[in-house]
């Protein structure tokens, strides 16, 4: 059962990790679509973003701090989910479509960054 917890926080973590990089290393198009969100300064946001998810996922991976980077991604998700995901406020059916699956997937992200930051970081950690 421990190792299903690392594997676990492996899985989980993957998505912040690649994104993370993605938005570090490659903001155009993410800061252009921040910008037609109402993003102010969105080139910097854009890369801050990817900073906080990059060291939270890379937290949970390690289990360094778990508790810390599960926070970070919740202080990400939900804003994000609300801000670059609103699919109510969208007419086109595919676009409210494709919204409303990513506003979702980050409630329900979040929701496992919750449990992380509540329950630790679990067996094979670095920092407990």
């Amino acid at each position: 059962m421990d190792v299903s917890v690392f594997i676990g926080r492996m899985l989980f973590s993957t998505i912040f990790i690649g994104s993370g990089i993605q938005h570090i290393i490659r903001p155009g198009m993410m800061s252009a679509h921040a910008g037609a969100r109402g993003v102010p300064a969105p080139s910097l946001m854009v890369r801050l973003a990817g900073a906080v998810v990059f060291i939270g996922g890379i937290s949970v991976l390690l289990g360094a701090y778990a508790r810390v980077g599960a926070a970070l991604l919740v202080i990400f998700l939900i804003p994000t989910a609300i801000v670059m995901h609103n699919y109510w406020t969208l007419s086109d059916p595919v676009a409210k479509a494709n919204d409303q699956a990513h506003f979702f997937k980050d409630l329900a992200l979040a929701g496992a960054a919750l449990l992380i930051w509540y329950f630790g970081s679990g067996p094979f950690s670095l920092v407990p």
